[in-house]
């Protein structure tokens, strides 16, 4: 039951932020940025926020960027979410994406013959 409600708080806290984000002035944070996963405790102390970011050469000052505006992320959050507690907001770079390209590109490489005595007309 728990676990429920704090899949429900991730997925506000990631929708709110997501729109937050959008109005942030820092020209560090003006780069294509996507919040992939929240992860928050149980007790709702902390958050922890991966992005990913479209320009992979950007994507150090966008995470400084993010960091600096933490404060005021959190306050904002705090007055949209109807929480006792609005955790502190922890941004962590998401390379998940760029993994499974990378793991695809290697599955594809591989040469794998086929099985020619293989049929699938069996009766």
């Amino acid at each position: 039951m728990a676990s429920n409600r704090i899949g429900r708080i991730n997925e506000e806290i990631q929708r709110e932020l997501a729109e937050l984000i959008r109005s942030l002035k820092d020209p560090r944070v003006q780069t294509m940025i996507s919040i992939t996963r929240v992860d928050t405790t149980t007790d709702l102390r902390y958050s922890k926020i991966y992005i990913s970011v479209l320009e992979e050469d950007r994507s150090a000052d966008a995470i400084k960027g993010l960091k600096s505006a933490g404060g005021w992320l959190r306050r904002e959050l705090g007055a949209r979410l109807q929480l006792r507690y609005t955790p502190e907001l922890v941004f962590e770079l998401d390379d998940s994406l760029k993994y499974g390209a990378h793991m695809f590109d290697l599955l594809s490489k591989l040469n794998i013959p086929k099985d020619e005595d293989e049929s699938h007309d069996e009766v």
